[in-house]
């Protein structure tokens, strides 16, 4: 796995981004404190809020930012959302009123939503072999889980020295740090979606606004069949996550009467879970299909889910704390199992020139998922209990699992025989075509694009403009 560190480019990008992850890190237990301090025993409704505002900015800023993104400069985007976060990361320590902290938040998460799909998006065009870009999606795996291990251990450490405050300063660094990385990085170029669009508009007579451009992302999610599966196997991760981050406190130190040491033990299970499944899956994807391990996935959280039933449901026995990390390491393996192949699921279906609008969608999409979950595993955990939590949110990971399985065919190739029906037997698309009688018949990789407006079915159509 470690072999693809070997590019000097991706080695900077993969450095740039652990530690802006660490970063990120000391800022949300520093972030936690300050609310403390502001609101006193309010700090958990100040915080939720925050959380809330992050998910909008992501839900909002990153398809906005995936239609202009093939516009500018790459490394300027990817530096100037750092340099935001820097100056974000500095001004917090000085704030004393709520809105001040979820105004500084928005900035932050906007920026955030700006850096990871464009970040995402070069990753595919610095290591274009399969089998270096699986790999390094399973680094980037084990950097998130790596991340919310070892950012407490860090912060706990550094808070027995220096001021809460001080941690915000050490993410400013973290973010400085980034920001050099990429600078120093040999970003290659992208394929021009401008001279795509410019040749398209010749044939077709049309061009797309921002806003049209602001939706491509999210339109190539709801007519590929492989990502609208996709989509809802979204669901069934956050649905699996927003039990573990939201509730892992309830069920550590209430349900099971722990302390509060054992909080970290629980959510380190879920990391341990994740990383080892990263670790294993890129010799795993290199014979199993991305269908296979990902669909595999959805059907293990479903199960844990069941097994978390029981364990919420027996009033005492110490084999419980066991079980709570068995499940917990069990989430993390399955959430890992969906998530690792994502990127590749991406870029076979996104265009080389939409592939930022495609990881914007699907950051956008994903954090949708949980702007829903997250409120649905704490209020009803809170006013209903645990156990109907867990059923709710075990009957959501079902339902996204099985609605899964029925959008992603299980024949899904990547070169379709299509007809195209409306395209001027001059256009260039058509160089290779065979006549037909109901118009030109090709094949290709088939993607969502300028030119092909909906998945073929039998009969295989592709209609033009």
């Amino acid at each position: 796995m470690l072999s693809v560190l070997r590019d000097r480019t991706y080695l900077h990008l993969f450095a740039a981004q652990v530690i802006a992850l660490a970063g990120t890190g000391l800022a949300t237990v520093a972030l936690g404190l300050l609310a403390y301090d502001i609101a006193g025993a309010a700090a958990g409704s100040v915080l939720g809020t925050a959380l809330a505002i992050k998910m909008v900015a992501y839900v909002t800023i990153a398809p906005a930012i995936g239609a202009i993104a093939d516009r500018l400069p790459r490394r300027a985007l990817l530096v100037g959302s750092d340099l935001i976060r820097v100056g974000v990361a500095l001004m917090l320590p000085f704030v004393d009123q709520v809105w001040q902290v979820y105004l500084l938040v928005f900035v932050l998460q906007a920026a955030s939503a700006a850096f990871t799909p464009t970040f995402q998006a070069v990753i595919p065009d610095v290591l274009p072999a399969e089998r270096d870009y699986t790999r390094a999606l399973s680094l980037s795996r084990l950097a998130y889980d790596l991340e919310s291990l070892f950012s407490p251990a860090l912060a706990a450490a550094l808070l027995s020295l220096v001021t809460y405050n001080w941690l915000f300063a050490g993410t400013a660094v973290g973010f400085l740090a980034s920001a050099a990385l990429v600078v120093s990085a040999v970003l290659p170029k992208p394929v021009t979606a401008q001279h795509t669009a410019q040749r398209t508009a010749q044939h077709t007579g049309s061009t797309r606004s921002t806003g049209g451009r602001a939706g491509t992302g999210a339109r190539l999610f709801f007519t590929t069949p492989r990502l609208r599966a996709l989509l809802a196997l979204n669901l069934a991760v956050a649905a699996a996550s927003a039990v573990v981050t939201v509730n892992t406190v309830v069920y550590v130190r209430d349900h099971l009467g722990r302390s509060a040491n054992d909080v970290p033990v629980a959510l380190g299970a879920y990391g341990a879970g994740s990383m080892a499944v990263a670790l294993l899956l890129p010799r795993v994807l290199d014979r199993i299909s991305d269908r296979t391990v990902m669909l595999s996935g959805a059907v293990l959280l479903t199960a844990v889910f069941a097994g978390l039933g029981g364990v919420t449901a027996a009033d005492a026995g110490n084999w419980r704390w066991s079980a709570l990390l068995a499940a917990w390491a069990a989430f993390g393996a399955a959430c890992s199992m969906v998530l690792t192949p994502t990127g590749r699921l991406i870029r076979r279906s996104a265009p080389a020139t939409g592939r930022t609008s495609a990881f914007a969608a699907q950051f956008s999409l994903s954090h949708a998922c949980w702007l829903l979950t997250y409120p649905l595993a704490g209020w009803l955990g809170a006013t209903a209990g645990l156990q109907w939590a867990v059923i709710a949110l075990g009957a959501t990971a079902l339902a996204a699992g099985l609605l899964a399985l029925r959008l992603w065919p299980s024949r899904d190739p990547d070169v379709i025989p299509h007809l195209h029906t409306a395209l001027d037997a001059e256009h260039p698309h058509l160089a290779d075509a065979a006549r037909a009688p109901e118009g030109w018949r090709h094949s290709h990789t088939y993607v969502i694009d300028s030119l092909h407006h909906t998945w073929p079915t039998a009969p295989q159509h592709a209609p033009g403009h």
